[in-house]
């Protein structure tokens, strides 16, 4: 497996974590305001990794000039 497809795999998984932090904290607003806002900076700090891995991948599929 190349390094490209490794990122792109870490990317999903990512993608797919921050999903469901996102809708925990959604889930939570209404209900315990300190659990929402625990799940709402962890996804946020995810989201943060996922743009890193989006430049990475992105740099891994320019060619060189």
């Amino acid at each position: 497996m190349s390094r490209r497809d490794k990122l792109k795999q870490h990317q999903h998984k990512l993608n797919k974590r921050y999903k469901q932090l996102v809708e925990h904290a959604y889930n939570l607003r209404q209900t315990d305001h300190e659990a929402s806002d625990v799940s709402e900076y962890r996804a946020i700090k995810l989201l943060d990794k996922l743009n890193k891995l989006k430049y990475l991948v992105r740099e891994q599929s320019q060619p060189l000039s």
